[in-house]
């Protein structure tokens, strides 16, 4: 059984957390903030995000994967 969630690029998963009114916030070495003001998202800039690493991101962002998917 595969797993739900994809494997993206970081900018991919960034342009999806500002449709749901991310900014951006600091960067500290390759890890980028990210905040809606209540909740706040840390997105490594490697070449390719993992999926347990984007299941995390979803989480600390409160936004289900469905959700997610439909604004990629």
């Amino acid at each position: 059984m595969g797993s739900k969630y994809p494997v993206l690029k970081p900018t991919e998963i960034i342009n999806c957390l500002k449709k749901f009114g991310f900014e951006y916030k600091s960067q500290k070495g390759s890890h980028v903030k990210y905040s809606n003001g209540i909740r706040i998202a840390i997105i490594p800039m490697h070449d390719e995000v993992a999926k347990g690493t984007l299941k995390s991101i979803l989480e600390l962002a409160d936004i289900t994967l469905e959700d997610f998917l439909k604004n990629l």
